[in-house]
């Protein structure tokens, strides 16, 4: 095999959870440029609509299936479906996920067990779901959606601090007790991303100057701006070919350098 041929993806059937618009769906949209047949979940069929939409109108044929991945036996349901319809899996992204922006002590027990449940137990169930196939195939990517907050916290963002921390350990314990069998296991950590959902974070002020926010975040960070979802797609890729072979229980922080830099001197 050539070099450059290591990071196709020719031939392999990638699920990417939660991928009908956003991060998910930048990550797949490179997927199936690479060559692979997009596999996708939403869940409702609403999302899953939009989601076929989007690809087709990018001449991307994907597979939509509406499934609650928090949800056990929804999960197994459409792993077996797909292994049907497409093919076993050779690519799992876990990228549905929720946060809620609460401080702590206001928090309610149920909303720090849903984000848990969303971020950490549902990646567990469809990693869990897909694992097997993968053994019996010999190899397979895992690759989990997680956070600069799987390294650092901030005010407002403890449920969802605690789930992204817990899934880097899950990435690391799915690498140590499966590598043997050819699965690699990673994770992306995004930065702050160019989104529809942040965009308010980045318009100009009535008064004209630029949002706090925009401006703590752009201070934070070394390469001075938000980034954009594309940018995600090139480790995405390397992530789920061949080329990250040796690769295993890393995590990967696309994040224009936040988690190395102490931030600037005040002034």
């Amino acid at each position: 095999m050539s070099f450059v041929n290591k990071f196709s993806l020719e031939g392999k059937v990638a699920l990417v959870t939660g991928a009908s618009y956003g991060i998910g769906f930048a990550i797949a949209s490179a997927y199936a440029e690479a060559g692979a047949t997009i596999c996708f979940n939403d869940i409702n069929q609403d999302l899953v609509n939009k989601g076929l939409a989007a690809y087709e109108e990018k001449g991307i044929k994907a597979n939509g299936y509406v499934c609650d991945v928090t949800d056990e036996e929804q999960v197994q349901a459409m792993v077996a479906q797909i292994e049907k319809e497409v093919g076993v899996i050779d690519i799992l992204v876990n990228n549905a996920g929720i946060i809620k922006r609460i401080p702590m002590i206001e928090m309610s027990a149920a909303d720090f067990r849903k984000v848990i449940d969303v971020d950490l137990n549902a990646p567990f169930i469809v990693s869990k779901a897909v694992i097997p196939s993968m053994i019996k195939k010999g190899h397979g990517k895992i690759i989990n959606i997680c956070s600069m907050m799987s390294e650092l916290g901030r005010e407002t963002v403890s449920a969802y601090a605690a789930a992204k921390g817990g899934l880097k350990m899950l990435t690391r314990n799915i690498c140590s007790e499966y590598g043997q069998y050819n699965i690699q296991c990673n994770g992306i950590g995004p930065g702050y991303i160019e989104t529809p959902q942040t965009a308010p974070l980045r318009e100009l002020q009535p008064d004209g100057s630029r949002h706090p926010f925009d401006l703590f975040i752009c201070a934070k960070t070394p390469a001075n701006r938000w980034l954009k979802t594309e940018e995600l797609q090139g480790p995405a890729v390397f992530l789920a070919s061949d080329a990250s072979d040796a690769v295993n229980g890393h995590i990967l922080y696309v994040d224009g350098g936040i988690l190395a830099y102490i931030g600037k001197q005040p002034s």
